[in-house]
């Protein structure tokens, strides 16, 4: 990588983690990204994203003169294991703050383990409801995230029987009650609601899995699908499900549908593939745009596409700078700081995003189609 971000392995002893000990000139950032695990195929977009972030921070001077190095911690394994870690980094003063995505069961975890001890800054999308103090959510909740989008695909396509189906976790579950609702206003009712394994069981076959939702699936005359697997257990189903009769007909929306998944999958053509995320990597608004060309331009054609996870990440190591530049990178003051500065609302907020090139994140989403291996917008939402 070109450029000025510092990145520090993490190295495991029988205790804990060992880093380089607290330097008041370095802003230490815990990078909490699935580097394995069900996630793992998203973490290195992510990854090159933060680091992306991290060097224009330090091209710019720095986070109020701190020079700013990640410190990454792999969210893929149990949320014990990462939680226990992250604690470890903060309580001992070797990291800050901490910034990333994971599934929910892994957040909610660190969310116990860092409430009041350190800034946590969770960029995807959530499941709604309270967080503790100091942490952060850049993403949108159910209700926000698929809403318009599910509005908008009923009345275009005239889609009243949808099923839901996700992974066995807290995000999954909350977008199935939401949808109950959504489908309900939509002039519709949800006919087949299935959660399946998260993760699979040691020798399990995810494949044999998913043949059975399918059939289930064409049994019920569903006319839409509401998708909240994740990761690879998305790839696995898609792949399944276009080698079936129904692809041709019934719609797939999903709110975790990014290009590395699309790609795992082998793309899609049958044209009834969408996904309603906060962008994607060929939109071509003004922000993605000027956001892809420094991408490019540090990481070369060859990188890691740059999707809505990694975006957020770029955006959450931004956010804590400016949070630091403002003097209120605490846990106490963190969640009332960030929403001010998110929203512009003050000089002070301006002032701390000037070192940021693009400014805060978007507030809108986006509904895409899948067209073989990329994701074409179809709406702002």
């Amino acid at each position: 990588m070109r450029g000025s971000a510092v990145m520090r392995a993490v190295v495991r002893d029988g205790t804990g983690l060992l880093v380089t000990g607290p330097d008041p000139a370095v802003l230490r950032l815990g990078l909490l990204l699935p580097l394995s695990g069900p996630l793992g195929l998203t973490g290195p977009s992510g990854m090159s994203a933060a680091c992306l972030a991290a060097t224009e921070v330090n091209a710019s001077g720095g986070a109020a003169g701190r020079a700013v190095e990640l410190v990454p911690v792999d969210a893929g394994r149990a949320p014990g294991t990462v939680a226990g870690e992250a604690r470890f980094l903060a309580d001992a003063g070797l990291v800050q703050a901490f910034v990333g995505f994971h599934t929910s069961d892994v957040h909610r975890g660190l969310e116990a383990a860092l409430a009041g001890r350190a800034p946590y800054v969770f960029t995807p999308p959530h499941e709604g409801g309270p967080r503790r103090q100091g942490v952060v959510l850049l993403g949108d909740s159910p209700e926000r995230q698929l809403g318009s989008a599910l509005r908008w695909l009923s009345a275009r396509l005239r889609l009243r029987r949808w099923a839901l189906v996700g992974s066995d976790y807290i995000w999954p579950r909350a977008v199935h009650r939401a949808a109950e609702r959504l489908v309900r206003s939509a002039g519709g009712e949800v006919v087949l609601d299935r959660l399946v394994p998260f993760p699979w069981a040691a020798g399990d076959d995810p494949e044999a899995r998913f043949e059975e939702v399918v059939h289930a699936l064409a049994r019920t005359g569903a006319e839409a699908i509401l998708l909240s697997l994740v990761g690879r257990d998305l790839a696995v189903f898609n792949r399944v499900f276009a080698g079936s009769r129904l692809s041709a007909g019934v719609v797939r929306l999903s709110g975790a549908l990014e290009e590395n998944v699309l790609l795992a999958a082998g793309g899609d053509d049958t044209g009834e593939l969408y996904s309603a995320m906060r962008s994607f990597a060929g939109q071509g608004d003004d922000r993605q745009l000027a956001l892809a060309e420094r991408y490019r331009t540090v990481f070369g054609e060859a990188a890691p596409v740059l999707d809505a996870y990694a975006e957020g990440c770029y955006d959450g190591v931004h956010l804590l700078a400016a949070l630091a530049a403002a003097g209120m990178l605490t846990a106490r003051h963190g969640r009332a700081a960030s929403a001010r500065l998110l929203a512009g609302a003050d000089p002070v907020a301006r002032r701390a995003w000037s070192a940021a090139p693009l400014g805060p994140p978007r507030p809108e989403g986006y509904l895409a189609r899948a067209d073989g291996l990329d994701l074409t917008v179809v709406t702002r939402l």
